[in-house]
């Protein structure tokens, strides 16, 4: 079985687009330290599932504040909203991975 090197996110897709690989390249936790190791692996993991996290708050704030009519600016709205989503996308692609791999591992013999 062959080991792929993982150097992004965006490797689960092959992704091609330019916004997107601009993106990916703006994240903090997109891509991982130079020893390639599970441990940094699983850690640049959780740090994507911190900033998950704080797209999500964010988007809840912004939906309380514009329900309670604190703003009107709808833009910050979607804006947070268009966030929360792609990173939850790529978390929920980053969880399936994991679970594919632990599957692929429990059916090795030996």
């Amino acid at each position: 079985m062959a080991v792929n090197q993982i150097n992004s996110i965006t490797d689960f897709y092959n992704l091609t687009s330019g916004a997107v690989k601009n993106a990916a390249a703006q994240s903090s936790t997109a891509t991982i330290p130079n020893e390639h190791n599970f441990g940094d692996f699983l850690s640049a993991a959780v740090n994507q599932l911190n900033e998950t996290n704080t797209y999500l708050n964010r988007e809840e704030e912004e939906e309380i504040k514009w329900s309670l009519g604190l703003t009107d600016n709808t833009h910050d709205l979607a804006e947070a909203q268009a966030k929360a989503q792609t990173a939850l996308q790529y978390t929920v692609a980053l969880r399936d991975r994991f679970v594919s791999a632990y599957r692929e591992i429990m059916q090795i013999q030996i």
